[in-house]
């Protein structure tokens, strides 16, 4: 009974960091923080999918990680489309729980990070990215979660229960 009432408080756990705290989705496993990031996901291939998908919560510091239409600008040109050019991307922005939040969405071909800082990868056809930035008390919240098409489109409720999630630390 005790590992049965232990097992059902994990996914109440929030992680946090820059004065936020946010619960990750139901199936979503935690990698832990990586270097620049705050948090890790990893979530298993939906039906049709051979993949993982991963999204990544980054904390650069207050003040730091760039602008927000840096940001935007850095994604898009992540995700290309026909004839190499960068995907088209939906950019929204709205309150959640308080807080200013833009938000990404785009499908192509995923090129992965760019700059000195990353491994270098592939391109991927048939991905989405789906992004976030938070204004936080902190500082910004980049949240960019991108993998197979399928696998991302299943998992968008999710992204945004995770996004509703957030909250200021007490």
């Amino acid at each position: 009974m005790r590992t049965l009432l232990f097992a059902l408080a994990i996914p109440l756990l929030a992680d946090s960091a820059a004065g936020l705290k946010w619960t990750a989705p139901d199936g979503w496993k935690s990698q832990g923080p990586r270097p620049m990031r705050a948090a890790t996901y990893m979530i298993p291939p939906g039906s049709g999918d051979s993949e993982s998908a991963e999204c990544a919560i980054y904390f650069f510091g207050a003040g730091q990680g760039g602008s927000i239409e840096a940001n935007l600008d850095r994604w898009k040109g992540q995700m290309l489309g026909p004839g190499g050019q960068p995907a088209e991307a939906k950019v929204e922005k709205r309150t959640v729980n308080g807080f200013s939040v833009t938000t990404i969405a785009s499908a192509g071909e995923y090129t992965g990070m760019g700059g000195p800082m990353a491994a270098s990868k592939s391109k991927q056809s048939g991905y989405h990215l789906l992004g976030a930035i938070v204004e936080g008390p902190g500082g910004n919240m980049f949240i960019k979660f991108t993998g197979p098409a399928k696998t991302i489109i299943a998992n968008q409720p999710k992204f945004e229960l995770l996004l509703k999630s957030f909250q200021k630390e007490k």
